[in-house]
């Protein structure tokens, strides 16, 4: 966590739910002018942001873009935890950050998390009557601390938990929901959150919702959660054109965006042919003038004229192509800048869209069938999976869900066939059948090219089959080539499910595990594409509502955190 400065002036956090409205930019507390900002050590020396140009004030605003597109940069550069190499930022009031990676030490207490065990302290020594002059300067104005602290943790669901606990000893997402707590008190006038949603359970992710909803100062969050995002005042996207803002949720933003992207692609389009048609009317002039001046040497050969007539033709004809052919040229060139201009507004987004093969799974056939299984991890008091029953059927789709800590990775690992459960049965396909996808693409070597982990795989497919297989999968021929730990999320998760399907056999099952965690919005979006047409059978853990949705889930398991014996 990051606070721009000591927290002062009046509070900006409260519970209940309030509606917000977009604010001028006179009220903005972030001003971002002309911002640019290349790494140190970049692989080139384009700048990964560019002349950027943005206000961020009292609404909630919702930041999205490509993986890669410098989203994170540009949170940190309006914190101020970089410097920007060119434009500036100006900041009014506080700014407070949550990280993506924020990881306490796991026997932090809370209070210490929460930012508030010196001030804690020293108000129950003042209590107790053996205060000093430096707890009342510690304590400030802050005599409600411990009640405030307890309205903020019961907003987001914590309210039971001590303060004395340490944090290692809560769930990811509880520990995240405290940060932001964290954050609250500290009275911000702007919130920054990086990923908020990432790893955290359907009861964290409501809790979170809340907040983001009750939250009444500024608050500018990176997230390509769907949800979240819909609960935003305006959209900000970060591309290869730029910054676009866009008011409304998300759902707005899509359809705005959509519209706009198609409009610039209909100008650069219009833009093209008429540079095409300029450019053959060009060419057509010249011709002509070409055939004309031929024809008039020949004319006056056969008419026998005087040279100096037909010398005065000749530079009369001259003049008169030069004139025409500067106008068409002209042209030309006018058509060639507006089709330059309108190439700027269209974005170099890739959409990847790719099909996966068919397995042709009978509708009969049993894909899996758990029956009353219980798995006992070492040391822990409670089985984390206690007699569970799962039927899957031909070509049908099951979410499992539930909150972190109640089984769900682990019921993966027992229908892979990874994990013997101690108690129950367990009938599966052939492993050839079954094939299971992380949000890491944990199966792939890091080190090796995409084509390399495939032959890793498939050792007995010949090298032009395998460089077709890939192909489907977008990975043409230098693709092919490149390093899996280059790829980005969505590239990695492509190039799991090419390696995992692309045999000659397609699995008939397929597992993913929160496939969704690091992906952007482009890179679901196609992945939901895919799986809409798998004619697989699927078993997919996922937070993501909206996900599970788009991909056809009509089934869910539930599981439940484990429960002590009375």
């Amino acid at each position: 966590m990051f606070t721009s400065r000591e927290p002062t002036g009046p509070e900006c956090f409260r519970m209940p739910t309030t509606t917000h409205a977009a604010h001028a930019a006179g009220d903005a507390r972030i001003v971002a002018t002309r911002l640019s900002y290349a790494p140190p050590h970049g692989a080139d020396d384009r700048p990964l942001l560019h002349d950027l140009t943005l206000a961020v004030g009292r609404e909630r605003t919702g930041l999205v873009g490509a993986n890669g597109s410098g989203k994170t940069t540009l949170l940190r550069l309006l914190a101020g935890e970089l410097t920007p190499t060119a434009g500036s930022v100006q900041r009014t009031g506080t700014v407070a950050v949550l990280p993506q990676d924020f990881r306490p030490a796991p026997d932090a207490p809370l209070a210490t998390v929460l930012g508030i065990a010196e001030r804690l302290a020293a108000l129950q020594r003042l209590e107790a009557g053996t205060g000093t002059a430096d707890d009342f300067d510690l304590v400030g104005d802050a005599w409600d601390l411990p009640e405030r602290t307890h309205a903020v943790l019961a907003g987001l669901g914590l309210g039971h938990l001590p303060l004395d606990r340490p944090v290692g000893t809560v769930s990811g997402g509880e520990a995240t929901r405290v940060a932001l707590a964290g954050l609250a008190l500290g009275r911000p006038d702007v919130l920054l959150l990086d990923e908020p949603t990432n790893h955290l359970d359907a009861a964290s992710r409501a809790a979170l919702y809340a907040f983001v909803e009750g939250w009444t100062g500024g608050l500018l969050c990176v997230s390509h959660d769907r949800a979240l995002l819909r609960r935003m005042d305006r959209i900000v996207e970060l591309s290869t054109l730029g910054v676009r803002v866009y008011g409304g949720g998300y759902d707005f933003y899509r359809a705005r965006r959509d519209a706009d992207d198609e409009a610039a692609r209909r100008e650069l389009d219009g833009a093209r042919a008429a540079l095409r048609l300029a450019e053959r009317e060009a060419r057509e002039v010249r011709e002509r003038q070409a055939r004309r001046a031929a024809q008039g040497r020949r004319d006056g050969a056969a008419a026998n004229m005087p040279k100096i007539l037909l010398g005065a033709r000749k530079r009369q004809a001259e003049a008169t192509g030069a004139r025409v052919r500067a106008i068409t040229a002209r042209e030309v060139e006018e058509r060639r800048a507006r089709t330059d201009a309108a190439r700027q507004r269209v974005e170099e987004r890739e959409r990847p869209r790719f099909a996966l093969p068919s397995t042709q799974l009978p509708a009969g056939r049993t894909v899996l069938a758990l029956e009353d299984v219980t798995v006992h991890h070492p040391g822990a008091p409670r089985p984390v999976l206690d007699g569970v029953t799962l039927h899957l059927v031909g070509p049908q789709r099951v979410g499992v869900v539930g909150p972190n800590g109640s089984g769900k990775s682990t019921l993966l690992r027992v229908a892979t066939g990874e994990l013997a459960p101690d108690a129950g049965t367990v009938r599966r396909l052939p492993d050839d059948e079954t094939a299971s996808l992380d949000q890491h693409g944990a199966a792939l070597d890091p080190t090796r090219s995409v084509l390399e982990n495939f032959h890793a795989r498939h050792p007995t497919i010949e090298a032009s089959a395998a460089r077709h297989a890939l192909a489907r999968f977008l990975f043409s021929d230098e693709a092919a080539l490149r390093t899996v730990g280059t790829l980005s999320g969505g590239e990695r998760l492509r190039a799991s499910l090419a390696c995992v399907l692309g045999g000659a056999r397609p699995p008939a099952l397929l597992v993913l595990d929160e496939p969704t965690n690091h992906l952007d919005l482009d890179a679901l979006e196609a992945l939901e594409a895919a799986l809409r047409d798998y004619d697989g059978a699927l078993l997919v853990v996922s937070h993501d509502a909206s996900f599970l949705e788009a991909i056809g889930v009509e089934r869910y398991l539930t599981l439940a955190t484990p429960r002590a014996s009375p």
